[in-house]
């Protein structure tokens, strides 16, 4: 059975789990929001760590811990309030946060929490009783001071994503690329039949085909990159509604620097804090350029679960690795099973935009967008599933999949689009006569003209030439 203690807030006495580090305030978020079960994402809690702690630095630079306000810190507190909060960015502190994404949409709950926790575990390493009424590092006083979570919890949303995006989907993204470009480049003498409209069409080399999947994923890493600078401007500096009330001037660059610093990435601070604070229009379009990586994805994903179908009734055109049996009642069955879940990634992150973009377009009301907490979560899950998703994708499919050289071969010849490179040389009516002489005799094109003398042979050779059909002649 579950032990409790009594906390205290604005409103009255809580009953929290007695060795719990959060407060009174995370508690009634708790009883109010029993909602699905999902609480922050591990990326979210450490970011708002990592917020925490680089608002400390700012306000220790500017002596306002020290010097300032009602209980003034000594240098120890403001050690052990700064670890606290690394601590909280190292993971330690995860299990200290079970408030449901569906709270206040502002966030405010959560960023009580993280304010709990730090102040709590600061008290603790100083020496002193967390369990305590009276705080002498206080959540509000000095793990929030010149903040609201108006400005610093969509801050942290921001510096999560943006640390996410560089740290996990980026190297994937690139990692899928180089793979593609090095099949592209074993396959390049191996000729195809291409299709448009899921019907036959001129020949390629199977090597073009994937060096486009290539430029595709090459395209999706510098959209990554530009989804990642969408959200290096920070809000925070703004707190309540932009005005920055209660917050030293040079808090919220300070705090940015500080950021950067500790990241390596291009964090700053908002132009303008009232846009800053109010809307989300940064994280509507990081999510954008997600969602079309996320159509890639699936693009890609797909024509490899096309190309890869049979294997006797299919195309059989590449040869994707056996993952697990296909099948409850087929014995010997196996299904591109990698394909599949890639594609489903891809659909759930074009899910997740529409969160994102229908929050931010009617979240924002006046000075503040009552949507953030979903929006975050959204983003967040769609950055590890995509990241995951395609390094599941590369290790258990792309880097094992071969190519079937006589399957890609066999349909060139038979292809009644041979008939394209004849247009030059008998016209585009002749030729399209050919080809429907040829469908309804089952004869080649090539036979056709034999018996026809439709060209000397050696002009037909030339003509007919799949090789040459591959790339422009002048």
């Amino acid at each position: 059975m579950t032990e409790f203690r009594t906390e205290h807030d604005s409103m009255g006495d809580v009953q929290v789990p007695a060795q719990a580090y959060y407060g009174a305030q995370t508690q009634r978020a708790v009883e109010n929001f029993p909602v699905s079960g999902w609480t922050l994402r591990p990326e979210m809690i450490q970011a708002m760590g990592l917020v925490k702690w680089a608002c400390g630095i700012a306000n220790r630079d500017l002596g306002k811990l020290t010097g300032t306000g009602k209980n003034p810190l000594n240098a120890q507190q403001v050690d052990a309030m700064l670890n606290a909060a690394k601590e909280v960015v190292s993971g330690k502190f995860n299990s200290e946060f079970p408030i449901d994404v569906f709270q206040t949409g502002s966030g405010t709950s959560s960023n009580m929490n993280c304010n709990e926790v730090i102040s709590n575990r600061a008290i603790e390493a100083t020496g002193g009783n967390r369990f305590e009424m009276k705080k002498p590092i206080h959540p509000n006083d000095h793990v929030n001071m010149g903040q609201s979570t108006n400005d610093t919890f969509p801050t942290a949303i921001h510096v999560a994503v943006a640390i996410s995006i560089h740290k996990t989907l980026i190297p994937a993204l690139s990692r899928f690329a180089d793979v593609l470009k090095s099949k592209a480049q074993r396959w390049d003498k191996i000729i195809k039949i291409g299709r448009t409209h899921l019907a036959d069409a001129t020949p390629l080399r199977l090597g073009q085909e994937f060096g486009g999947f290539a430029r595709q994923l090459e395209l999706s890493v510098g959209r990554a990159q530009r989804a990642l600078e969408a959200v290096l401007e920070l809000p925070v500096g703004g707190t309540a509604v932009g005005s920055g009330i209660n917050t030293h001037p040079e808090f919220g660059r300070r705090t940015c620097e500080a950021l950067a610093s500790e990241t390596g990435l291009g964090f700053f601070e908002a132009v303008n804090h009232f846009e800053g604070n109010a809307q989300r229009d940064g994280l509507v379009e990081c999510h954008g350029q997600l969602r079309v990586i996320a159509t890639t994805l699936f693009n890609v994903a797909n024509n490899i679960r096309w190309l890869g179908s049979g294997p006797r009734c299919g195309f059989y055109e590449i040869m994707l690795p056996d993952r697990q049996p296909g099948s409850s009642i087929m014995p010997g069955k196996v299904n591109p099973v990698m394909c599949e879940s890639l594609m489903q990634v891809a659909a759930r992150v074009i899910g997740n935009d529409q969160t994102v973009a229908f929050s931010g377009a009617t979240g924002g009301q006046f000075q503040l967008n009552i949507m953030m907490p979903i929006m975050g979560h959204a983003t967040l899950e769609s950055v590890a599933l995509m990241a995951q998703g395609t390094t599941a994708f590369i290790d258990l499919c792309a880097l094992d999949m071969e190519a079937n050289a006589d399957a890609c071969e066999a349909s060139v010849e038979k292809s009644l689009a041979m008939v394209t490179s004849l247009n030059p040389y008998v016209g585009y009516e002749k030729a399209a006569a050919l080809a429907k002489e040829a469908f309804k005799s089952g004869k080649t094109i090539r036979e056709l003209c034999r018996e026809q003398n439709i060209l000397p042979e050696d002009q037909l050779a030339k003509a007919l030439d799949p090789w040459a059909m591959t790339e422009p002649q002048a």
